[in-house]
């Protein structure tokens, strides 16, 4: 049982947009926020039954400095890189992609119909780690852990819950990433560390909180930090909620992007450039 929730700091409204060769999306978590939600840098969510708005993927692009974090909630996204590496993300199933000292790779939609449903999370990578060597791991749905309590379905992808632990982990920063799934009514309660930065993003329904703030479908919330917080407490409303609850410990390192390379100076920033043009990313 929590002493003190976090309260809700503020909400905040993704801003459509396009991506990759077209596709639509709502980004989440934008530039703005990054310092203030450190080490996350971005969040993406997309969804349709049009295959339009998908079919043609996201060809070959560089990545430098961070690490993706690709969660599949319907659909078929096939993952190919420049290091060698291949992989068939699904329903239910996660890419964890670090692309340290840099790749260049593409996801592409393995299906013309039906439904794709997702997301994408940047987290940033601590300078020491930044031009380590390239690394990713498919996980399908089966393998990422699950469990039940009082009702409600959490499904760990990172960091642990309620002795759970997820199926990738970081030391740096330490992230914690879980799919709640509430029945009408339900609450849920997780431990937050203090000084971890946090927000929860409603995918689907509603959420509230016990200071009476109302986030529905497409609202981000972002968690206050404050010493004497304990942790958050979910509720669902009348019908059933799903959302991601995502937090970690904060870099607070400089941040210089410059589109796909995120590292901490202007010069890093530049050689990344000149490595992309010169053909020596991985």
């Amino acid at each position: 049982m929590l002493n003190q929730p976090r309260e809700v700091e503020r909400l905040v409204a993704g801003q459509p947009t396009s991506d990759g060769a077209g596709v639509k999306l709502n980004r989440v978590l934008t530039h703005d926020l990054q310092r203030r939600l450190d080490p996350f840098l971005m969040l993406d969510h997309f969804g349709t039954d049009n295959p339009d708005d998908y079919i043609a993927g996201f060809p070959d692009h560089p990545h430098r400095g961070f690490e993706t974090v690709t969660y599949m909630l319907a659909g078929r996204m096939r993952h190919r890189d420049s290091a060698g590496h291949e992989g068939l993300v699904s329903d239910g199933g996660v890419q964890w992609m670090t692309a340290g000292r840099g790749v260049i790779h593409s996801e592409t939609p393995e299906q013309n119909e039906g439904r794709m449903a997702g997301f994408q999370l940047w987290l940033n990578l601590p300078s020491r780690d930044k031009m380590r060597e390239p690394w990713y791991r498919d996980v399908a749905s089966a393998e990422v852990p699950e469990y039940k309590r009082d009702g409600v379905t959490v499904r760990v992808i990172a960091g642990a819950s309620h002795g759970v632990a997820g199926a990738v982990q970081r030391d740096a920063t330490q992230p914690l990433y879980l799919d709640v799934h509430l029945p009408p009514g339900a609450r849920f309660e997780q431990p937050l560390p203090a000084g971890f930065n946090a927000f929860v993003y409603v995918y689907e329904g509603a959420l509230k909180y016990d200071s009476g703030c109302l986030q529905q479908s497409g609202r981000m919330a972002i968690l206050a930090n404050t010493a004497s917080s304990d942790g958050v407490r979910l509720q669902a409303g009348d019908a059933p909620a799903r959302a991601l609850l995502i937090a970690g410990k904060p870099l607070g390192e400089p941040i210089a992007q410059y589109g796909p390379f995120v590292m901490n100076t202007e010069a890093e920033l530049v050689q990344a450039v000149r490595d992309f043009q010169a053909g020596r990313l991985a």
